[in-house]
Order: C-alpha cells, then sequence, then structure tokens
C-alpha cells in the first residue's frame, strides 16, 4: 500500500501540474520565444509520468529501510518543489517565478539524492534521470526567461 501511495502522490502532482498547465500551453506558452534544443510538447507527458513512477518507487523503496524519516522529509520538500513549478511557470505565467522555484527545486533533488544514497543506493540511481531532466529543465526555464524578458 505505501508503494501504490508514494507513486500515487506523484501522478497526483503531475496531473495536478497537468490541470495548472493546460490553457497557458495553448494560449501563452506559444507566443513565448523558445530557447534552442526546446522538444515538442507531447514528449512532457510521457517523460514526466515515467519519472514520477520512478520516483514514487525511490521513495517506497527508501521508507522500507530504518531511519527513513530525514530523506522521506527530504523527498516530501522536493516533491512539494516539483508542484510549485507548475503553478509559477505556468499557473501565474511567470518565467522569473519558474526559475527561482526550479533552482531550488534541483537543489533539493540533489540533497534528496545525496540522502537516498546514503540508505538505498538503488533509489538514489531511480532519482538521477529525474535531476538530470529537471537541470534539462532549468535550461528551458532561463532560457524561457532570458529570451522574453521584455
Amino acid at each position: 500500500m505505501a508503494l501504490l501511495g508514494f507513486v500515487g502522490l506523484c501522478l497526483l502532482v503531475g496531473a495536478a501540474g497537468g490541470a495548472v498547465t493546460a490553457d497557458a500551453v495553448k494560449t501563452w506558452y506559444p507566443t513565448l520565444i523558445a530557447p534552442p534544443g526546446t522538444p515538442p510538447n507531447w514528449l512532457f507527458a510521457p517523460v514526466w509520468t515515467t519519472l514520477y513512477l520512478m520516483i514514487g518507487f525511490a521513495a517506497w523503496l527508501v521508507w522500507l529501510r530504518p531511519a527513513a524519516f530525514r530523506p522521506l522529509r527530504l523527498w516530501g520538500w522536493q516533491i512539494a518543489a516539483n508542484a510549485a513549478w507548475s503553478s509559477a511557470f505556468f499557473g501565474l505565467r511567470s518565467t522569473g517565478l519558474g526559475l527561482a522555484v526550479i533552482l531550488v527545486l534541483v537543489a533539493l533533488i540533489g540533497l534528496t539524492i545525496r540522502a537516498f544514497h546514503r540508505r538505498q543506493p538503488l533509489a538514489a540511481w531511480l532519482m538521477g534521470p529525474y535531476l538530470a531532466w529537471t537541470l534539462y529543465a532549468t535550461y528551458l526555464n532561463a532560457g524561457f526567461w532570458w529570451l522574453n524578458r521584455g
């Protein structure tokens, strides 16, 4: 049941983010100047769904270990920051606030990976693609902010 809870929470964050972004992706986002390397919109849903499954599974693996409170608290903060990013970037249509949130998110993911590695190395490895994708998203967010400052 805990596995379903962790994965379910991640998928819920993804669904909520999708709901927040839906209108902006159709109306506001296409008006922005995109940085080089911006992927097509259809790619985001399958990538994020896969990542959310991995993030939830990683948390469950850590939950199975003793002394999991601190790593899971970090995990909770990073999933909250993940949820906040969609609201900042798409919901408020603020590339600057989105950039601030995603920088915090990257730091929290890094701290979570380090804490997970101490308890369950496989869980840390499962979080690796999430960090890589979020770093890529940070580049994109910074590019949208820079190219659309005016």
